[in-house]
């Protein structure tokens, strides 16, 4: 029987690797998607409706403008998130058409369908910290990243080898801030 895990994981290895036809694995056909953005350091669309509509925004169009993504839940679902899986995240990824790294880190609040198929019904993904860095910041951020258990660490795993960079200040005190959310009941 599939799971939160098994949906979750598959959206980050769609989303990070350009995979939209994954997007099937991990939600339902009439999925609700929300953005809450709280940077101007990245836009997205503030809803899509859709399993369609999530492959085009969530990957192809994702795609278009990223490359290198890496994107990590700082969380595993248990038991107890079956229905629903709140959880941080933290992704790094470079834009295509200058190479300025993006650095953030945020929430997911996953929602699942009660039925065996345990797929994504609706999904929050709040966008709360986001830094853009030069170009020549790539090998420094990637080195790192690449470093970390993709596509699930903890936030001390991040933060154990996060690098020295003045610019990611606001994203390391993000993470050392973060604790467990509970799940609605």
């Amino acid at each position: 029987m599939p799971t939160p895990f098994d949906a979750v994981t598959t959206y980050l290895l769609a989303k990070d690797g350009n995979r939209p036809f994954l997007m099937r694995h991990a939600f339902a056909a009439d999925v609700h998607l929300e953005m809450v953005v709280r940077t101007d350091a990245i836009t997205f669309p503030a809803t899509a409706d859709g399993l369609a509509a999530i492959e085009d925004t969530l990957s192809r169009r994702f795609a278009a403008d990223f490359e290198n993504a890496w994107t990590f839940a700082l969380a595993r679902p248990t038991d107890a998130n079956r229905r629903h899986f709140p959880c941080h995240w933290l992704v790094g990824l470079a834009a295509k058409a200058d190479g300025a790294i993006r650095v953030g880190a945020g929430r997911y609040d996953w929602y699942f369908t009660p039925d065996e198929a345990s797929l994504v019904e609706r999904l929050i993904i709040t966008i709360d910290v986001m830094e853009i860095l030069p170009p020549a910041r790539q090998a420094a951020v990637f080195d790192w990243l690449s470093a970390l258990p993709y596509p699930w660490c903890s936030p001390d795993d991040v933060l154990r080898g996060f690098p020295p960079i003045d610019q990611l200040a606001p994203v390391e005190a993000y993470l050392r801030a973060v604790g467990p959310i509970q799940p609605e009941h």
